[in-house]
């Protein structure tokens, strides 16, 4: 039976996600991954913790392929722009060595990691589309502003890491697609902080963010191609 697995299954886009699922397939088993406890809410989900420790991650892949769970959707929800240690920097003066590595260890380093130990398991899968949550800032092409500097490069590593995944699985996994995802401004803790100024139509409650990005994969077949897109479906600038 085909398996939807939900990784940062926490974040309120992830929540929403499950819903969603539920909601269309109430029948297809979910798989959810996160640090935290499962919320009460969220009723008929398989839910493991994870450190995010390679260790982790990888005997997490061993119970999933003991189990012989295949998936058919992959959502790597993972990222921060700021927490208790790290906020945006606004100027060169505010970089900071820890703060840099925290922001790549959880927009890059992970999601990577992650690709990593579920391709044995990608590899049996008749299809299979996995997304991993990027963001239009991590463009250098559309980047006018600058500043937010370990946000943005943190999504520029994270596109470039899955754009040479996405090559070698073409080869080793050819039934897989990868997408590299802009749900655009949504109304979450992450973005929350920063929203004040967005236009309300531009704004976006994460399950309308959620029906986009279920609708878009509908339309996704392997074609052994990174795809990065925006919620709209519309191409993003590299």
């Amino acid at each position: 039976m085909n398996s939807s697995l939900i990784i940062g299954s926490n974040s309120h886009i992830a929540r929403a996600i499950i819903r969603r699922l539920q909601d269309a397939e109430p029948s297809e088993k979910i798989i959810a991954v996160s640090r935290g406890q499962q919320p009460a809410e969220l009723e008929g989900v398989d839910w493991y913790q994870s450190d995010y420790s390679e260790p982790s991650i990888a005997e997490l892949v061993k119970r999933f392929t003991d189990s012989a769970l295949t998936f058919n959707r992959v959502f790597i929800c993972l990222g921060i722009l700021h927490d208790q240690k790290v906020s945006p920097e606004k100027r060169l003066e505010e970089l900071n060595s820890d703060a840099i590595q925290h922001v790549f260890q959880i927009n890059a380093i992970t999601p990577a990691l992650w690709l990593k130990q579920l391709l044995p398991l990608l590899k049996q899968a008749r299809g299979c589309k996995v997304t991993i949550f990027s963001a239009r800032i991590g463009s250098i092409g559309d980047n006018h502003l600058g500043g937010w500097y370990s946000y943005r490069a943190s999504k520029a590593a994270l596109n470039m890491l899955l754009k040479s995944t996405a090559i070698e699985y073409a080869r080793r996994a050819p039934a897989v697609k990868l997408l590299a995802f802009h749900p655009g401004t949504t109304d979450t803790p992450l973005s929350r902080p920063f929203s004040k100024n967005v236009p309300e139509d531009k704004l976006f409650q994460p399950d309308f963010v959620a029906q986009r990005l279920l609708e878009i994969l509908d339309g996704l077949e392997p074609d052994g191609e990174l795809s990065f897109l925006d919620w709209q479906g519309k191409t993003v600038a590299w």
